[in-house]
């Protein structure tokens, strides 16, 4: 009976339904069929959103919000300008510094996308940058944010797997400095042989000026790390103190809050956590049914049947993870499918901290993996240039991502450093 579950939520993908509904109607065809009173289906969907940690996603989600409509974001952007702005092909190089700065507070890779390409894009192409470069580098930068913390993916991770948010946070942020990196060095090489423009180079009395305007923006991301990692108080706390934090800087330090706006972005904040919220009800609903069936024990003894070296399953775990991520958003992919492969992980001695860093990267790379990547769908409607030639102007961009994948799997020590030296 479990196909049935299946080829109902297939189908609804391919139809373009929200994700959300896809899993609601296949579950409930799958319970009418069995069944099963559908009573189970509000209980289930409660119990997978009655967790503390999950009221953190719509407190990031509103103060990221809040950063764009507050003019953070902006603030940012022209720091890194100042900073950059005078190498070649310094704009590309901006809007991944931007992307790394912002780290993802606003929800997930395509929030980032959007937010940062309607920025990012239209300045790039006025300056003389090729669209589809302008494209690539902006759904390429997009995959920074969720590692970097704070990070609405790892939180989903810490929730399925009752692993410490602090120490997720901390595992994702040299991974995200080395994406960043490397992103950057490969944006470089791209302008210099296409001879992208560059600016004049900033005075140091402007650098300075930059850093104080953007002061206020990036001590948010070390209060909440700082908070968390010292146990002044939980993610969730953090969340609400971000919003407040992000409120007062809008309204009194930079002057761009105003009571209008701020019901505009309470709104579409709202809409966000909604259905986000009614995605992981459904998940939850989705994953009983998959347990039921013993579908996570199946996957599990037939990819362990095939190999038993730990690397073997990593390899063939990535794989999956890459494909899933070209056409499901990260967190309905995390939702679905983390705990099933984490016992697998767990299962050849795989760190869990260290696994979870890797599903994160994995899934957030699909959202920019032709042909189908998510990412490069949002940033091709904002740039105007066909999906076709975005992917191709991002196959470097996408090469250094599977390098860091690469890395970030043979090394656990590059997730497992930072939480190993200040939470244990």
């Amino acid at each position: 009976m479990i196909w049935v579950l299946v080829v109902i939520f297939v189908v609804g993908l391919f139809l373009r339904y929200p994700i959300a509904f896809s899993l609601g109607l296949s579950c409930l065809v799958y319970l009418i069929i069995k069944g099963t009173p559908l009573i189970v289906i509000p209980s289930k969907m409660y119990s997978g959103i009655d967790v503390f940690v999950l009221l953190s996603i719509p407190g990031f989600i509103l103060a990221g919000n809040l950063m764009n409509q507050g003019g953070l974001t902006a603030k940012i952007i022209l720091f890194c300008n100042h900073l950059m702005g005078h190498i070649r092909g310094g704009l590309s190089l901006v809007n991944i510094g931007a992307s790394m700065l912002f780290a993802g507070i606003s929800g997930t890779a395509i929030s980032d996308t959007a937010s940062m390409g309607s920025i990012m894009i239209p300045a790039m192409k006025k300056e003389g940058y090729d669209a589809e470069f302008s494209c690539a580098i902006t759904a390429a930068s997009s995959t920074v944010g969720p590692i970097i913390p704070p990070s609405v993916p790892m939180i989903i991770a810490a929730t399925l797997s009752g692993l410490s948010v602090g120490k997720l946070f901390l595992a994702g942020a040299i991974p995200g400095l080395l994406l960043g990196v490397g992103l950057m060095l490969v944006a470089y090489v791209i302008a210099r042989k296409k001879n992208y423009p560059k600016h004049a180079r900033s005075s140091l009395s402007q650098v300075a000026r930059g850093f104080v305007d953007t002061f206020w923006s990036l001590l948010m991301t070390f209060i909440i790390l700082f908070g968390i990692i010292a146990g002044i108080f939980t993610p969730t706390e953090a969340s609400v103190i971000a919003v407040i934090y992000a409120l007062v800087i809008g309204r009194f330090v930079y002057g761009k809050l105003n009571f209008k706006n701020v019901q505009v972005v309470l709104i579409d904040s709202i809409k966000t956590s909604s259905s986000l919220m009614i995605l992981v009800g459904f998940a939850n609903l989705f994953g009983w049914i998959l347990i039921t069936e013993q579908i996570p024990q199946t996957i599990s003894s037939e990819i362990l049947g095939f190999s038993s070296n730990k690397y073997v399953v990593l390899l063939l775990i990535n794989l999956l993870l890459i494909v899933v991520g070209t056409f499901m958003e990260t967190i309905a992919a995390l939702l679905i499918l983390f705990p099933i492969l984490l016992k697998v992980a767990l299962a050849v001695d795989v760190d869990p901290i260290h696994f979870a860093v890797i599903a994160v990267l994995n899934l957030i790379i699909g959202l920019t993996t032709p042909p189908v990547g998510v990412c490069l769908f949002v940033a091709s409607s904002i740039g105007k240039v066909s999906i076709g030639k975005v992917s191709k102007a991002g196959f470097p961009f996408l090469l250094v991502s599977l390098l860091v994948l690469v890395l970030v799997t043979l090394f656990p020590e590059l997730s497992l450093f930072l939480p190993n030296l200040f939470m244990d």
